[in-house]
């Protein structure tokens, strides 16, 4: 079954033993926060620069404290250097919980 077939969004992927999130990065922002979707990914606002890791592990914090998980449990899998991030979450929350959680 398909994440559409599936009503997920194109950013959410069920892998086992978790979540895959396709991020969108915007570092340096006012304030860290969800931002609805962009290009087929949910757009994050990070407030820390990109400087030294500091946004990949304000990404990691958000994800992990908007869903009550530990930062542990959240890994940069792919793209630590660039905007694009995808994002792996070891839970067993339901996608209806990630989606609420997440803002999406």
């Amino acid at each position: 079954m398909t994440a559409a077939a599936a009503g997920l969004p194109p950013w959410l992927r069920g892998v086992p033993g978790g979540w895959r999130v396709s991020v969108w990065v915007q570092p340096g922002a006012t304030r860290t926060e969800a931002a609805g979707e962009y290009g087929g990914c949910l757009k994050l606002r990070i407030a820390a620069p990109p400087i030294e890791g500091r946004a990949n592990e304000s990404v990691r914090r958000f994800v992990a404290d908007r869903l009550g998980i530990s930062r542990d449990a959240v890994q940069i899998e792919h793209g630590a250097s660039s905007r694009r991030k995808r994002v792996r979450v070891e839970t067993s929350l339901a996608a209806s919980v990630l989606l609420a959680a997440l803002g999406g």
